[in-house]
């Protein structure tokens, strides 16, 4: 018998920069029993879409036009489908898309949100550092999209989406639920990747809300090595090392016009858990 949509492990729709797509095999078996699962930082949500379905989910990003784009794939993925429907995967469409097409509707937004999110390099929507980058070897071709579309649609099906900021999403998280919490890097220079900003009073504000709720929830947050984090939650008694390979592919250097191939990194992080 099919695995059900609700049990099977999908990739995120999205591309998206520090997403968890190369960790997943190192998280999803730290992740304990639970019937309520929260992401505050939702992102591609990598980590969602690889584990099974929990009795209720809440997907959460400050990102209003992400958030759009992910309740039109649940509630109307075939407007978005034959929106999409005869679109190649271009340079010149990339620019079209990014410098020249003016939304006009909620679909235009998440056509124009998702075309640019599949086609550009390592999924990076930030308006100055959103270039293209895709190429048929290592990106997802828009013959794809559909089915990824409708794959993704299933399984958010009854999926709570919010467009909260991550104090409210945090405080407001039923009692018992599970969060898991993946914020910008802490040493990053997050500005270059993301359209929301992080400052350093938001890592503060974080592990403040987070120590605030330890008694109700649990949560597993993952963050870069460094000793402000280490600081920070220095009242978290279960703090791992992780470490992993992933590699960044783009089709050409931005710079130079050539084409680059994929480099392969290190990642290294700290998952924090009060479980």
């Amino acid at each position: 018998m099919p695995v059900p949509i609700e049990n099977q492990q999908l990739n995120s729709p999205f591309r998206y920069a520090g997403g968890k797509f190369y960790a997943r095999k190192l998280i999803l078996p730290l992740i304990p029993p639970h019937d309520v699962y929260v992401e505050p930082f939702c992102g591609g949500a990598s980590i969602f879409f690889a584990k099974s379905k929990s009795h209720r989910n809440i997907l959460n990003d400050l990102d209003e036009q992400l958030i759009e784009c992910f309740l039109h794939i649940r509630d109307k993925p075939e407007e978005l489908i034959r929106r999409l429907n005869g679109q190649e995967a271009t340079k010149e469409r990339h620019a079209y898309y990014k410098n020249t097409y003016r939304p006009r509707t909620e679909l235009d937004r998440a056509v124009r949100w998702y075309y640019l999110n599949r086609t550009s390099y390592s999924g990076i929507m930030k308006a100055a550092n959103c270039f293209f980058g895709y190429g048929d070897k290592f990106s997802m071709r828009p013959e794809n999209w559909p089915r990824s579309i409708r794959k993704t649609s299933e399984k958010l099906a009854k999926v709570k989406l919010t467009n909260h900021d991550f104090v409210k999403c945090i405080n407001e998280s039923p009692d018992d639920s599970f969060l898991f919490i993946d914020p910008p890097y802490y040493r990053a220079d997050q500005n270059k990747f993301y359209t929301c900003s992080f400052s350093l009073q938001d890592h503060l504000k974080l592990a403040q809300c987070l120590r605030k709720n330890q008694k109700r929830v649990k949560f597993m947050l993952t963050y870069d090595d460094c000793p402000e984090v280490r600081e920070l939650y220095s009242w978290v008694k279960n703090v791992r090392n992780a470490e992993w390979n992933y590699t960044i592919n783009r089709t050409d250097d931005q710079k130079t016009g050539k084409i680059r191939k994929g480099e392969r990194y290190l990642g290294q992080e700290l998952f924090i858990m009060n479980y």
